[in-house]
């Protein structure tokens, strides 16, 4: 595990340097470019003749549980950091829009990706069973606001429409785990549980997630409140995150959820109540550094994973089919909420519809669910489409997404 992470950490730190001194791009998909342009140079040598170090990198690469190492790792880190610093009033304004996105989205949107991927793969003469392009539509159905975000500030996006964005995706990331977990369930199984079950497996893992987030939460913010040394509170703020997740897993309740809702409690109520300034910056500065770091070493592994997929024209066009299918879904989705608020008067910046779509980026946990999935001639079909989505996602809407949150703020100023 040391030579591991040794190994990524050394080319994380090389590819963010290039990315900064030469290209340029945003920090989270400049170090991703520049791992997959490295990954395909790798191919190139092989082709040369030269397959030594692209058979060392498969080796390390191979060695590595994404799954394991998203999910039971770097996951909860995330999710903390991003809850961290969203402003619960704001959120609260925000929390029809949020919450219809985040839940009723996520179902629906679910639904129409999957039975809509299995037609396209009907077509493509791939008989999949329904149940694995149900699965592909949960996992694919998490937005990732982490590469966007940075880009949105810049932009100048209203504070509205950007808290609506990591608000929806911070929430919509512990819904879309439950409902896949409940399909690998049935996958499992053989057999889909009853509608009752169904719901109540479904409030337990979510419920049961808010409940210990909004109880772990309480007890590290009167401990924080009774003290005033930023060492040891920083220190229980990395023991909430550790030890809540693993104590969500063997509960088996929704981890996502209890580290986004602790996370809330930690960044409102114990920023203002229980830190003093210096508590505060010290706080800040370890958690935004440290989702920083997290952050480029995951889209690193990313673009490394080029080297271990198969790939073929057929893939290609499946995936392309399957994106257009993704965002044609996705604008179906917000549409209607975004339509029924502006109706019943709230407030929303013209262009929503818009920005949720195309902003509505598909990253690290959609790769990591699909590698949970039996090991299969299926999961080798919907890993592939999952990887091109995800490289379109980021790498095409990431890098536009500014763009179009500029040309749109423009319009309404000008109107």
């Amino acid at each position: 595990m040391l030579e591991i992470a040794a190994v990524f950490i050394s080319l994380t730190a090389l590819f963010a340097y290039l990315n900064y001194r030469f290209i340029g791009l945003p920090p989270t998909i400049g170090v991703m470019a520049t791992a997959l342009l490295f990954s395909l140079a790798l191919h190139a040598l092989t082709l040369l003749g030269l397959p030594a170090l692209e058979q060392q990198i498969e080796t390390l690469i191979g060695r590595i549980d994404f799954n394991h190492l998203l999910m039971d790792g770097m996951l909860s880190f995330l999710l903390f950091a991003g809850a961290l610093h969203i402003n619960l009033l704001d959120l609260r304004a925000r929390r029809w829009s949020i919450g219809l996105l985040a839940t009723l989205g996520v179902l629906i949107s679910t639904a129409a990706i999957g039975l809509g991927t299995w037609w396209l793969l009907g077509l493509f003469g791939s008989e999949t069973p329904l149940i694995y392009c149900l699965l592909f539509g949960a996992l694919i159905s998490p937005t990732d606001p982490i590469a966007v975000l940075g880009i949105m500030r810049s932009a100048g996006a209203p504070k509205s429409l950007e808290t609506t964005i990591v608000g929806e995706s911070l929430f919509n990331d512990g819904v879309a785990v439950v409902v896949f977990t409940v399909l690998l369930g049935v996958l499992a199984r053989g057999e889909a549980p009853g509608v009752g079950e169904a719901i109540w497996l479904f409030f337990e893992e979510a419920g049961g997630g808010i409940l210990l987030g909004a109880l772990l939460g309480a007890i590290t913010f009167a401990l924080l409140k009774s003290i005033d040394q930023y060492q040891v509170e920083v220190l229980l703020t990395l023991a909430l995150v550790l030890g809540g997740y693993t104590l969500a897993t063997h509960l088996h309740v929704s981890g996502p959820i209890a580290m986004v809702v602790a996370g809330l409690i930690i960044g409102n109520q114990g920023r203002r109540h229980a830190m003093s300034e210096r508590t505060r910056e010290n706080l800040d500065n370890f958690w935004e550094l440290l989702d920083e770091i997290l952050n480029a070493v995951l889209f690193v592994l990313i673009g490394m994973e080029l080297v271990l997929l198969p790939f073929s024209e057929q893939y290609l066009l499946i995936a392309l089919c399957v994106t257009l299918l993704i965002l044609a879904t996705r604008l179906a989705t917000v549409g209607p909420p975004v339509l029924a608020l502006r109706l019943l008067g709230k407030a929303l910046p013209d262009g929503t519809a818009s920005i949720l779509t195309w902003g509505g980026l598909r990253g690290g946990i959609s790769v990591a669910l699909v590698l949970a999935l039996p090991s299969s001639e299926e999961r080798n079909l919907l890993l592939n489409i999952t990887y091109l989505v995800v490289l379109f996602s980021i790498l095409v809407q990431g890098l536009t997404i500014g763009r179009l949150v500029r040309r749109i703020c423009a319009r309404c100023s000008q109107g």
